[in-house]
Protein backbone atom coordinates (compact mmCIF):
# COMPACT_ATOMS: atom_id res chain seq x y z
CA UNK A 1 0.00 0.00 0.00
CA UNK A 2 1.33 3.31 -0.73
CA UNK A 3 1.80 5.38 2.41
CA UNK A 4 -1.33 7.29 3.31
CA UNK A 5 -3.61 5.81 0.75
CA UNK A 6 -6.84 4.27 1.70
CA UNK A 7 -8.81 1.73 -0.12
CA UNK A 8 -10.79 3.64 -2.72
CA UNK A 9 -12.50 -0.05 -4.71
CA UNK A 10 -12.31 -2.90 -3.66
CA UNK A 11 -12.80 -5.96 -6.75
CA UNK A 12 -14.85 -8.90 -5.36
CA UNK A 13 -14.67 -12.40 -7.34
CA UNK A 14 -16.78 -15.15 -6.34
CA UNK A 15 -17.41 -13.53 -3.70
CA UNK A 16 -13.96 -13.26 -2.20
CA UNK A 17 -11.83 -10.27 -2.43
CA UNK A 18 -9.46 -10.18 -5.07
CA UNK A 19 -7.99 -6.67 -5.58
CA UNK A 20 -8.01 -3.22 -3.60
CA UNK A 21 -7.37 -0.40 -5.59
CA UNK A 22 -5.69 2.08 -3.20
CA UNK A 23 -6.03 6.16 -3.79
CA UNK A 24 -6.27 9.60 -2.52
CA UNK A 25 -9.04 11.99 -3.04
CA UNK A 26 -8.76 15.83 -2.53
CA UNK A 27 -12.24 18.29 -3.11
CA UNK A 28 -11.68 22.01 -2.48
CA UNK A 29 -14.63 24.88 -2.19
CA UNK A 30 -13.90 28.04 -3.68
CA UNK A 31 -12.21 29.69 -0.92
CA UNK A 32 -9.51 27.25 -1.65
CA UNK A 33 -10.52 25.45 1.76
CA UNK A 34 -10.19 21.17 1.42
CA UNK A 35 -13.75 20.76 1.66
CA UNK A 36 -13.64 17.15 1.17
CA UNK A 37 -10.58 14.40 1.65
CA UNK A 38 -9.94 10.63 1.38
CA UNK A 39 -6.68 9.77 1.33
CA UNK A 40 -3.83 12.64 1.56
CA UNK A 41 -4.93 14.95 -0.55
CA UNK A 42 -1.68 16.95 -0.25
CA UNK A 43 -0.26 13.54 -2.25
CA UNK A 44 2.13 14.98 -5.33
CA UNK A 45 1.96 13.22 -8.42
CA UNK A 46 1.62 14.32 -12.07
CA UNK A 47 -1.64 15.42 -13.92
CA UNK A 48 -0.29 13.96 -17.24
CA UNK A 49 -3.16 14.60 -19.91
CA UNK A 50 -5.77 16.28 -17.24
CA UNK A 51 -2.83 18.79 -17.92
CA UNK A 52 -4.85 19.29 -21.10
CA UNK A 53 -7.56 21.73 -20.71
CA UNK A 54 -4.50 23.89 -18.89
CA UNK A 55 -1.89 23.41 -21.94
CA UNK A 56 -4.31 24.86 -24.68
CA UNK A 57 -4.90 28.09 -23.11
CA UNK A 58 -2.11 29.64 -24.23
CA UNK A 59 -3.50 29.84 -28.13
CA UNK A 60 -7.02 31.04 -26.83
CA UNK A 61 -5.41 33.90 -24.41
CA UNK A 62 -4.10 34.92 -27.69
CA UNK A 63 -6.91 35.38 -29.96
CA UNK A 64 -5.65 32.60 -32.17
CA UNK A 65 -9.08 30.95 -32.17
CA UNK A 66 -10.22 33.38 -34.82
CA UNK A 67 -6.54 33.57 -36.74
CA UNK A 68 -6.49 30.36 -38.46
CA UNK A 69 -9.51 28.99 -39.36
CA UNK A 70 -10.60 26.14 -37.32
CA UNK A 71 -13.55 24.62 -36.91
CA UNK A 72 -14.71 24.30 -33.36
CA UNK A 73 -14.14 20.85 -33.84
CA UNK A 74 -10.93 21.38 -34.36
CA UNK A 75 -10.19 23.71 -31.14
CA UNK A 76 -11.98 21.27 -29.16
CA UNK A 77 -9.68 18.40 -29.49
CA UNK A 78 -6.53 20.40 -28.17
CA UNK A 79 -8.05 19.45 -25.30
CA UNK A 80 -8.40 15.56 -26.09
CA UNK A 81 -7.02 12.48 -25.34
CA UNK A 82 -8.69 11.24 -28.28
CA UNK A 83 -9.34 7.66 -30.22
CA UNK A 84 -8.44 8.09 -33.51
CA UNK A 85 -12.08 7.76 -34.62
CA UNK A 86 -12.72 8.92 -38.14
CA UNK A 87 -14.31 12.60 -36.72
CA UNK A 88 -11.19 13.20 -34.56
CA UNK A 89 -8.81 11.89 -37.64
CA UNK A 90 -10.71 14.46 -39.82
CA UNK A 91 -10.50 17.36 -37.58
CA UNK A 92 -6.73 16.96 -36.85
CA UNK A 93 -5.95 16.60 -40.76
CA UNK A 94 -8.50 19.83 -40.97
CA UNK A 95 -5.86 21.40 -38.47
CA UNK A 96 -2.85 20.35 -40.31
CA UNK A 97 -4.19 21.36 -43.84
CA UNK A 98 -4.98 24.75 -42.47
CA UNK A 99 -1.55 25.04 -40.91
CA UNK A 100 0.56 24.00 -43.37
CA UNK A 101 2.48 21.33 -41.18
CA UNK A 102 3.37 18.10 -42.09
CA UNK A 103 3.06 14.69 -39.36
CA UNK A 104 6.89 14.67 -39.32
CA UNK A 105 6.38 18.31 -37.23
CA UNK A 106 4.44 16.30 -34.52
CA UNK A 107 7.49 14.73 -32.22
CA UNK A 108 4.64 12.09 -30.71
CA UNK A 109 5.77 8.20 -32.35
CA UNK A 110 3.25 7.03 -35.45
CA UNK A 111 0.87 4.66 -33.78
CA UNK A 112 -2.41 2.60 -34.21
CA UNK A 113 -5.33 4.38 -32.55
CA UNK A 114 -6.37 3.33 -28.97
CA UNK A 115 -10.03 2.74 -30.34
CA UNK A 116 -9.67 -1.48 -31.15
CA UNK A 117 -12.01 -1.08 -34.02
CA UNK A 118 -10.51 2.03 -35.32
CA UNK A 119 -7.40 0.58 -35.42
CA UNK A 120 -8.31 -3.15 -36.30
CA UNK A 121 -9.87 -1.86 -39.53
CA UNK A 122 -6.84 -0.04 -40.38
CA UNK A 123 -4.74 -3.14 -40.25
CA UNK A 124 -6.88 -5.32 -42.33
CA UNK A 125 -6.54 -2.93 -44.88
CA UNK A 126 -2.85 -2.73 -43.91
CA UNK A 127 -2.22 0.50 -43.82
CA UNK A 128 0.66 2.58 -41.71
CA UNK A 129 0.74 3.84 -37.93
CA UNK A 130 0.47 7.74 -38.01
CA UNK A 131 1.55 10.20 -35.89
CA UNK A 132 -2.12 12.15 -35.29
CA UNK A 133 -3.40 8.70 -34.39
CA UNK A 134 -1.44 9.39 -31.18
CA UNK A 135 -3.95 10.19 -28.76
CA UNK A 136 -1.89 13.26 -27.84
CA UNK A 137 -1.80 14.79 -31.24
CA UNK A 138 -4.62 17.52 -30.84
CA UNK A 139 -2.84 19.15 -27.71
CA UNK A 140 0.47 18.84 -30.02
CA UNK A 141 -1.21 20.49 -33.02
CA UNK A 142 -2.67 23.21 -30.60
CA UNK A 143 0.87 24.41 -29.03
CA UNK A 144 2.29 24.28 -32.94
CA UNK A 145 -0.34 26.76 -33.63
CA UNK A 146 0.09 29.12 -30.86
CA UNK A 147 3.95 28.99 -31.79
CA UNK A 148 3.18 29.90 -35.44
CA UNK A 149 1.01 32.53 -34.27
CA UNK A 150 3.67 34.17 -31.70
CA UNK A 151 6.97 33.38 -34.21
CA UNK A 152 8.12 30.65 -31.54
CA UNK A 153 10.65 28.09 -33.49
CA UNK A 154 8.80 24.60 -34.60
CA UNK A 155 11.46 21.97 -33.92
CA UNK A 156 11.69 21.93 -30.64
CA UNK A 157 8.45 23.17 -29.19
CA UNK A 158 8.07 20.13 -26.68
CA UNK A 159 10.71 20.83 -24.53
CA UNK A 160 10.27 22.66 -21.26
CA UNK A 161 12.79 25.38 -22.01
CA UNK A 162 10.80 26.66 -25.34
CA UNK A 163 8.82 29.97 -24.54
CA UNK A 164 5.48 28.16 -25.41
CA UNK A 165 6.04 25.41 -22.72
CA UNK A 166 7.03 28.00 -20.20
CA UNK A 167 3.73 30.15 -20.77
CA UNK A 168 2.09 26.78 -20.15
CA UNK A 169 3.63 26.22 -16.84
CA UNK A 170 3.37 29.63 -15.68
CA UNK A 171 0.03 29.32 -16.44
CA UNK A 172 -0.45 26.27 -14.59
CA UNK A 173 1.16 27.99 -12.21
CA UNK A 174 -1.17 30.69 -11.86
CA UNK A 175 -4.32 28.11 -12.12
CA UNK A 176 -3.05 25.83 -9.39
CA UNK A 177 -1.28 28.19 -7.02
CA UNK A 178 1.78 26.02 -6.63
CA UNK A 179 4.71 28.45 -7.67
CA UNK A 180 6.43 27.58 -10.49
CA UNK A 181 9.71 26.90 -8.71
CA UNK A 182 7.74 24.17 -6.75
CA UNK A 183 5.97 21.87 -10.02
CA UNK A 184 7.74 19.05 -10.67
CA UNK A 185 8.67 18.85 -14.32
CA UNK A 186 8.76 15.51 -15.76
CA UNK A 187 8.43 13.70 -19.11
CA UNK A 188 4.86 12.90 -20.70
CA UNK A 189 4.63 9.49 -23.18
CA UNK A 190 4.18 11.66 -25.89
CA UNK A 191 7.46 14.11 -25.37
CA UNK A 192 5.50 16.76 -23.42
CA UNK A 193 6.66 18.53 -20.35
CA UNK A 194 4.64 17.59 -17.44
CA UNK A 195 3.40 19.06 -13.88
CA UNK A 196 4.08 17.27 -10.58
CA UNK A 197 2.15 18.78 -7.41
CA UNK A 198 0.00 18.42 -4.74
CA UNK A 199 -3.59 17.11 -5.21
CA UNK A 200 -5.27 20.02 -3.82
CA UNK A 201 -3.44 22.51 -6.10
CA UNK A 202 -4.90 20.03 -9.32
CA UNK A 203 -7.95 20.59 -7.89
CA UNK A 204 -7.64 24.32 -7.45
CA UNK A 205 -6.90 24.66 -10.92
CA UNK A 206 -10.16 22.80 -12.10
CA UNK A 207 -12.07 24.38 -9.87
CA UNK A 208 -10.73 28.15 -11.67
CA UNK A 209 -11.93 26.05 -14.71
CA UNK A 210 -15.55 25.58 -13.86
CA UNK A 211 -15.75 28.97 -11.99
CA UNK A 212 -13.26 31.32 -14.14
CA UNK A 213 -14.95 34.45 -12.24
CA UNK A 214 -12.31 33.35 -9.33
CA UNK A 215 -9.47 34.83 -11.76
CA UNK A 216 -8.66 37.79 -11.98
CA UNK A 217 -6.92 38.28 -15.13
CA UNK A 218 -9.60 39.13 -17.60
CA UNK A 219 -8.25 37.97 -20.65
CA UNK A 220 -7.09 34.71 -19.02
CA UNK A 221 -10.49 34.52 -17.68
CA UNK A 222 -12.00 34.72 -21.00
CA UNK A 223 -9.58 32.31 -22.76
CA UNK A 224 -10.58 29.32 -19.98
CA UNK A 225 -14.41 30.12 -20.80
CA UNK A 226 -13.27 29.48 -24.27
CA UNK A 227 -11.66 26.02 -23.65
CA UNK A 228 -14.10 24.96 -20.74
CA UNK A 229 -17.08 25.71 -23.59
CA UNK A 230 -15.59 23.99 -26.04
CA UNK A 231 -14.88 20.48 -23.94
CA UNK A 232 -18.69 20.94 -23.11
CA UNK A 233 -20.17 21.61 -26.46
CA UNK A 234 -18.10 18.84 -27.95
CA UNK A 235 -17.69 16.11 -25.34
CA UNK A 236 -16.96 13.37 -27.84
CA UNK A 237 -13.88 15.05 -29.41
CA UNK A 238 -12.42 14.75 -25.99
CA UNK A 239 -12.28 11.08 -26.32
CA UNK A 240 -14.89 8.32 -26.80
CA UNK A 241 -18.84 8.08 -26.01
CA UNK A 242 -17.70 5.06 -24.02
CA UNK A 243 -15.50 6.78 -22.00
CA UNK A 244 -15.76 9.02 -18.79
CA UNK A 245 -14.38 12.46 -19.75
CA UNK A 246 -17.55 12.65 -22.59
CA UNK A 247 -19.97 11.09 -20.24
CA UNK A 248 -19.54 13.63 -18.09
CA UNK A 249 -18.69 16.64 -19.97
CA UNK A 250 -21.93 16.41 -21.41
CA UNK A 251 -23.28 17.23 -18.58
CA UNK A 252 -22.98 21.25 -18.79
CA UNK A 253 -22.28 21.94 -14.96
CA UNK A 254 -18.89 19.75 -14.91
CA UNK A 255 -15.29 20.36 -16.12
CA UNK A 256 -13.72 17.10 -16.21
CA UNK A 257 -10.25 15.83 -17.72
CA UNK A 258 -8.44 12.34 -16.67
CA UNK A 259 -4.68 11.54 -17.33
CA UNK A 260 -2.56 8.46 -17.21
CA UNK A 261 -1.31 6.11 -14.35
CA UNK A 262 -5.05 7.09 -12.79
CA UNK A 263 -5.43 10.81 -12.17
CA UNK A 264 -8.70 12.40 -12.51
CA UNK A 265 -9.85 15.90 -11.90
CA UNK A 266 -13.39 17.33 -12.23
CA UNK A 267 -15.34 20.09 -11.08
CA UNK A 268 -18.70 21.41 -10.15
CA UNK A 269 -19.30 24.99 -11.43
CA UNK A 270 -22.78 25.19 -9.34
CA UNK A 271 -21.73 23.91 -6.47
CA UNK A 272 -18.15 25.64 -6.84
CA UNK A 273 -16.70 22.16 -5.63
CA UNK A 274 -13.56 20.45 -7.87
CA UNK A 275 -11.69 17.06 -7.06
CA UNK A 276 -8.65 15.39 -7.92
CA UNK A 277 -8.55 11.85 -7.50
CA UNK A 278 -5.55 9.19 -7.60
CA UNK A 279 -5.84 5.51 -8.09
CA UNK A 280 -2.19 4.99 -7.29
CA UNK A 281 -1.85 1.47 -8.57
CA UNK A 282 -2.38 4.00 -12.30
CA UNK A 283 -5.26 1.82 -13.27
CA UNK A 284 -7.99 3.78 -14.62
CA UNK A 285 -10.92 1.46 -14.67
CA UNK A 286 -12.09 2.63 -11.14
CA UNK A 287 -12.72 6.36 -12.44
CA UNK A 288 -16.30 6.13 -13.25
CA UNK A 289 -17.35 4.29 -9.53
CA UNK A 290 -14.94 6.68 -7.86
CA UNK A 291 -16.11 9.86 -9.25
CA UNK A 292 -19.47 8.30 -8.66
CA UNK A 293 -19.65 8.11 -5.04
CA UNK A 294 -17.95 11.30 -4.89
CA UNK A 295 -20.78 12.80 -6.61
CA UNK A 296 -23.39 10.57 -4.08
CA UNK A 297 -21.69 11.80 -1.36
CA UNK A 298 -21.76 15.43 -1.86
CA UNK A 299 -25.69 14.69 -2.99
CA UNK A 300 -25.01 15.63 -6.55
CA UNK A 301 -28.22 16.79 -8.10
CA UNK A 302 -27.97 15.56 -11.25
CA UNK A 303 -28.65 11.49 -11.27
CA UNK A 304 -28.44 10.86 -15.20
CA UNK A 305 -24.35 12.54 -14.63
CA UNK A 306 -24.17 9.34 -11.68
CA UNK A 307 -26.43 6.74 -13.79
CA UNK A 308 -24.09 7.07 -16.74
CA UNK A 309 -21.10 6.84 -14.58
CA UNK A 310 -22.55 3.16 -13.68
CA UNK A 311 -23.09 2.69 -16.94
CA UNK A 312 -19.43 3.05 -17.97
CA UNK A 313 -18.11 1.21 -15.38
CA UNK A 314 -20.91 -0.58 -14.12
CA UNK A 315 -20.01 -2.73 -10.11
CA UNK A 316 -21.06 -5.49 -12.26
CA UNK A 317 -18.00 -7.75 -13.30
CA UNK A 318 -18.68 -9.78 -16.31
CA UNK A 319 -16.63 -12.59 -17.56
CA UNK A 320 -15.88 -13.03 -21.92
CA UNK A 321 -19.04 -14.78 -22.14
CA UNK A 322 -21.29 -11.74 -20.52
CA UNK A 323 -21.91 -13.31 -17.45
CA UNK A 324 -21.86 -11.59 -14.21
CA UNK A 325 -18.89 -13.12 -11.62
CA UNK A 326 -17.98 -10.25 -9.38
CA UNK A 327 -18.77 -6.74 -8.22
CA UNK A 328 -16.54 -3.58 -7.47
CA UNK A 329 -17.37 -1.84 -4.54
CA UNK A 330 -16.52 1.58 -4.43
CA UNK A 331 -15.63 1.53 -0.26
CA UNK A 332 -14.63 5.01 0.26
CA UNK A 333 -16.18 8.09 2.71
CA UNK A 334 -15.12 11.66 2.13
CA UNK A 335 -14.43 13.20 5.60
Amino acid sequence: MTSGAEPLVLEYRGGHLENVHYGHVCGVEETGRIAYHAGDPEWVTFMRSAAKPIQAIPFFLEGFDDRFGFTSEEQAIMMASHRALPYHVEALEGMMNKLGLDEQSLVCKPTYPLDADARDALVAERKPQRRIYHNCSGKHLGVLSYCIGMGYPLEDYYTADHPAQKRITSIAAELSECPVEDIRIGTDGCGFPVFGMPLRNMALAFLKLACPDLIEDERLRQAVVKVTSLMNKYPTMISADYLICPNLLMDDNIVAKGGAKGIYCFALKKERLAFALKVTDGSEDEWPIAVASILEQIGYGNKDTISRMYKIGSPDIRNDNGLVIGENRSVFTLR
